[in-house]
């Protein structure tokens, strides 16, 4: 309980009670400084301190005077009582110990103390002070302070990691990461944004919009959130909405470089091509963004939208000169040329690579994949996991196959996600267990199949098969093996798909395999055929050293027992867009 004394316990209409509190000796003591009258004021300080002894700033407040005058020894322990006994979250108590360790000249128990203060506080109140004497400090003792961490910068420091991985494609991790800035720094609006470009990267829409209007709430006027919610709105057809956005945003004249770069490319995004061109030709007449070879390519699709072909062709010309070993610039020069005389001229997108079905095409013509510099590419990842989740068939089974080269925990992580939406079609389901199998997922699998929440073996998916036998699997396993390099992703579900269902049909009957490679001979026979790719049973025999009649017998094994004449009609129907890019 408090202590409380009164001049008076007798109360009349002229009598006023003065109560003697913690809070009528604080004042006491502010009235007696002043006054410069410091001795009076230490008096009043430690009679407040004696009256709510638990209360670490009335402590502080003595610490701070006796400091004032000199004696920074008695100072110090005050505040070593306050850490040790009473409150040790007030760090800034390391700070101010600091600061007479250094007056006393005592610069080992001084950096000791700063390095204690930037280690601990989370706030950062007194940060730049901190920095300064940590400099002071480093001249007087010769070297740098061995400091680990500031911890009111570990947001900052957190969240520059984030977007490094943002930047990378990695956005699951990158999400992950923001997830816990904004809960331990809620009011971290970049953070904040950038969590919803994770979740929008990822097609998660609806937690990308909810994430930007709460930065709305919290900041309305921020250029960042309202862009974003721009882009959103104009994705789910929000056209009333997104109009008045527009109106506010064809008003804005930011004064920053990259605030201006932000509503340029979304104006050009949203349309609003004119405005946009305006922005990135101011932009290019700052000597650094001038060397940018991507500001010259938004720069040239800008002109290109709002029909100066001219003025974009000189634009691209130049992003190759500055970015001579892309192929983006270039690809662009020739689409502009061939079109140049055509009377409707496609809209080009906002973005500094090729388009996504160039892409494609490019890796099939190459035959060696996804170049390990793309795989990193955030533009192209994003892509990839926009698509999966909001593309057609035939560019899910695209986005598919790419997954299957890339093959790293992102990728796994989505795929696992991908399994488990009940509105997924469930062959492309099954598609994609098959590449997480690839890529090395051997544990069993969580995954929704036939609208029922499953459990898929490591085996392939065969529901209806009581087990799995190790013949089996090595006929399958050789056949993989031998057409890894020859087929793609899908021929290859289609061969493991195939398997299966043969199994599955003649079982329990299976017929006694002696010699895996004439069943796996068979099964790239047949996938072969599927696909409508040339292939003979000699060849097929000489692949495998297996005789053409063991080929042939199992060939029509299979054939009998899964009716595979409709079929292969069926799936070269199913498949034929993928075909027809090779």
């Amino acid at each position: 309980m408090e202590k409380q004394q009164t001049v008076s316990s007798k109360t009349n209409g002229k009598v006023i009670p003065v109560t003697m509190d913690a809070t009528f000796f604080f004042e006491k003591a502010v009235q007696s400084l002043d006054r410069f009258h410091y001795d009076k004021a230490l008096k009043y300080f430690r009679r407040a301190a004696e009256f709510e002894p638990d209360n670490p700033v009335n402590h502080c407040n003595l610490a701070g005077l006796l400091s004032e005058m000199g004696n920074y020894e008695e100072s110090n322990r005050i505040l070593q009582h306050v850490l040790e006994q009473i409150d040790p979250s007030m760090t800034e108590c390391y700070f101010y110990m600091a600061n007479n360790f250094a007056n006393m000249e005592n610069y080992e128990s001084a950096e000791k103390a700063i390095v204690d203060y930037l280690e601990n506080d989370p706030d950062g109140q007194f940060l730049e002070e901190s920095e300064e004497m940590m400099e002071f400090l480093s001249y007087e003792l010769d070297r740098t302070p061995k400091l680990t961490t500031i911890k009111s910068r570990e947001a900052m420091f957190q969240h520059d990691k984030a977007r490094a991985l943002l930047e990378e494609g990695k956005f699951s991790e990158a999400a992950r990461l923001m997830e816990g800035i904004v809960q331990s720094h809620p009011d971290f609006m970049a953070a904040r944004n950038n969590l919803a470009l994770a979740y929008y990267y990822m097609g998660q829409f609806d937690k990308s919009v909810s994430m930007i209007r709460q930065v709305l709430e919290l900041e309305p006027g921020n250029l960042h959130a309202l862009c974003n919610l721009a882009i959103f709105l104009q994705h789910f057809g929000d056209r009333e909405a997104l109009e008045r956005l527009i109106a506010l945003l064809n008003k804005t004249y930011p004064f920053h470089q990259d605030h201006a770069f932000k509503l340029a490319t979304t104006m050009g995004i949203l349309g609003e091509h004119e405005k946009a061109y305006r922005l990135f030709r101011r932009l290019l007449r700052t000597r650094e963004a001038g060397q940018d070879p991507c500001l010259h390519h938004y720069s040239a699709v800008a002109a290109y939208n709002t029909g100066r072909y001219e003025e974009a062709e000189r634009a691209w010309q130049q992003a190759e000169k500055l970015d001579p070993g892309s192929e983006i610039p270039r690809f662009y020069l020739s689409l502009l040329d061939n079109i140049r005389h055509e009377q409707t001229k496609p809209p080009i997108g906002y973005h500094y690579h090729l388009p996504f079905e160039e892409q494609i095409r490019g890796w099939d013509r190459s035959g060696e994949g996804i170049p390990e510099h793309l795989k990193k590419d955030p533009l192209v990842r994003s892509s990839f996991f926009w698509a999966l989740r909001h593309g057609d068939t035939e560019t899910k089974l695209q986005v598919l196959q790419a997954f299957g080269l890339i093959g790293d925990n992102e990728v796994k992580e989505t795929l696992l996600s991908f399994v488990q939406e009940p509105d997924e079609d469930d062959d492309m389901k099954k598609m994609a267990i098959f590449v997480l199998r690839s890529i090395g997922v051997k544990e069993p699998l969580s995954a929704v199949l036939d609208g029922k929440q499953v459990t898929v073996a490591a085996s392939p998916f065969s529901p209806n098969l009581p087990f799995w036998d190790r013949r089996w699997q090595a006929v399958m396993e050789t056949a993989l093996r031998m057409m890894a390099r020859r087929y793609d992703m899908v021929q290859q579900f289609d061969l493991q798909t195939l398997w299966v269902e043969y199994l599955t049909r003649v079982f329990p009957d299976v017929p006694k395999i002696t010699k895996v490679e004439g069943w796996a001979a068979a099964l790239e026979y047949l996938t072969a055929k599927m696909h409508r790719r040339p292939i003979t049973y000699q060849e097929a025999a000489e692949r495998y050293r297996v005789s053409i009649g063991t080929v042939s017998r199992n060939v029509k094994l299979i054939d009998e027992a899964c009716g595979l004449k409709e079929k292969m009609s069926a799936i070269f129907s199913k498949w034929t867009g993928l075909e027809n890019r090779q």
